[in-house]
């Protein structure tokens, strides 16, 4: 996600799936990987937006050549800002995703600003909170 960081005047947002698996009786997760742009994502300097297919084939073979251990632990993208505040679209596709896709106990929305990276967590039923007390904003210096 480093790589994709808005420096420049001229980066366009950036994003993709998260990957990982569930640590069984903790609450932890662990993501082992991430799905980067992608043909044909569209990627504008402040929109990003992720085409279903090419992240989902990505997103099954990870949960075939884990042996069913890997699976879609939710979203990421970039925002040309220090630190990032999800937009008002950004909440609500993340609302979308929480009643669209299947997944897990919940699902993660992480930004990538130019100097931190905030992390959420989603659940059917009782909406998104920010991960602000569990160490999720590391500085990117």
């Amino acid at each position: 996600m480093h790589r994709f960081v808005q420096t420049n005047e001229e980066d366009p947002e950036a994003g993709g799936a998260l990957i990982g698996r569930y640590i069984s009786g903790t609450g932890d997760v662990v993501v082992d990987e991430i799905t980067v742009p992608l043909p044909p994502d569209e990627q504008t300097r402040k929109t990003f937006h992720r085409t279903q297919a090419s992240h989902q084939q990505k997103i099954e073979m990870a949960w075939m050549d884990s042996g069913h251990t890997q699976t879609y632990l939710g979203e990421w993208h970039t925002h040309p800002e220090a630190v990032p505040v999800p937009s008002e679209l950004d909440r609500l596709n993340w609302t979308e995703k929480l009643s669209r896709d299947r997944f897990g106990e919940s699902l993660f929305f992480l930004i990538v600003g130019t100097e931190r990276i905030r992390a959420w967590e989603g659940r059917p039923g009782t909406g998104v909170k920010n991960l602000a007390g569990k160490e999720q904003s590391p500085s990117l210096q």
